[in-house]
């Protein structure tokens, strides 16, 4: 449970404030870290120490400890010497490694039912008995954030993301497969979601100097109790496909900011393959030309302004008419009034919902 590397970095720590030398090794006297070259023969004399009843023993030159950790042997420690001051430090070293134990097995029981919480996998009496087990608030404010790293199956994205983060004690990290790392993160009572979502773009930033170019966060709704958190995940994780949908330009993207695109990506599919062949009379917006795909998605992100949209097109104002003119002949919508220009709008989108659904064959 807990990695050869932490306990390196324990015993390297406890070496630089007292000078001795320390090894760790498992019960079958394999070394797991050190701070100094063992002499061949030495896992005869651990496998000798884990069969025998004591806890503490010197042989060789050596100081011979066990960590338990419920009763059950998980480690021995050697101190090397045999004066009262190594064994000391040994006894330091079997406490500190004992309380790591205890930590990470919380970390990892903790980690476990945040896993299952997030997966609607828990009865809501688990779901209280546990939190209280586990010191966790029930009726704190929290939000589910995913993080898409798109990093291959060899690189631990868990591992980078909570390294490059600064986790606190009310957030939980974790992830339920390989490329996708979950937040939960509790929220204060002033933050909003504008506030979360630079947390969020912060995140991003932070993940992309820690070498991870391409990730994109998305955002749940935030919750008032802990039986709720699936639900934040839920909506999590449909921000990340409507987003790529809709959205492919940004890089943070809210549950709370998806608008329409929330809706038809809802929609069953023959339902928007009937509302195209109304609109379009059996044609498809891919058939017209780049000229007036620009056309229209300039006018659209000008709010139906005519002479805003020529202008950024620069083009005369009749120009434009006669584009406008000409695509309502072949579809019948006139984007220049309200209610067509929603209709179309909705058209492209669905078209584009569609093709997404097709290409990753759902």
């Amino acid at each position: 449970m807990i990695s050869n590397q932490v306990l390196q970095n324990s015993i390297e720590g406890l070496k630089a404030i007292t000078r001795v030398d320390l090894c760790v090794m498992d019960t079958e006297g394999k070394l797991l870290a050190s701070t100094f070259e063992l002499s061949d023969g030495y896992e005869s004399a651990v496998l000798d120490f884990v069969n025998s009843p004591a806890d503490s023993q010197v042989l060789a030159g050596y100081q011979f400890f066990k960590v338990f950790d419920e009763h059950q042997l998980e480690f021995v420690i050697l101190a090397k010497g045999d004066s009262d001051d190594v064994y000391m430090v040994g006894k330091i070293a079997s406490f500190q490694t004992q309380n790591l134990l205890v930590a990470y097995k919380e970390r990892f029981d903790k980690d476990n039912f945040i896993k299952n919480l997030l997966l609607d996998n828990l009865l809501l009496v688990d779901i209280y008995n546990r939190s209280k087990k586990l010191h966790i608030e029930t009726d704190a404010k929290r939000i589910v954030m995913i993080i898409e790293t798109n990093l291959d199956k060899e690189v631990n994205a868990l591992e980078i993301v909570r390294d490059a983060l600064e986790v606190s004690s009310k957030e939980f990290v974790t992830a339920v497969d390989e490329k996708n790392v979950i937040i939960v993160k509790e929220v204060d009572e002033d933050e909003t979601y504008e506030d979360l979502c630079k947390y969020a773009k912060g995140v991003k930033d932070m993940l992309v100097g820690a070498e991870m170019p391409d990730v994109r966060v998305s955002l749940g709704t935030i919750v008032g109790e802990i039986k709720d958190v699936s639900r934040s995940y839920k909506e999590a994780k449909m921000t990340l496909d409507v987003g790529r949908i809709f959205y492919s330009d940004r890089t943070v993207v809210a549950y709370s900011n998806l608008g329409i695109g929330r809706l038809i990506y809802q929609l069953p599919i023959p339902l928007c393959k009937m509302f195209i062949k109304e609109i379009f009379d059996g044609k498809s917006p891919d058939d017209f030309d780049e000229e007036t795909l620009t056309t229209i998605n300039k006018f659209f992100e000008n709010s139906l302004n005519v002479s805003e949209t020529s202008r950024q097109l620069y083009i005369h104002r009749n120009t434009l008419v006669y584009r406008l003119d000409k695509l309502q002949k072949s579809t019948g919508l006139d984007l220049r009034i309200f209610e067509d220009a929603i209709t179309f709008k909705i058209a492209l989108m669905v078209v584009k919902y569609m093709k997404y659904m097709e290409t990753f064959q759902y």
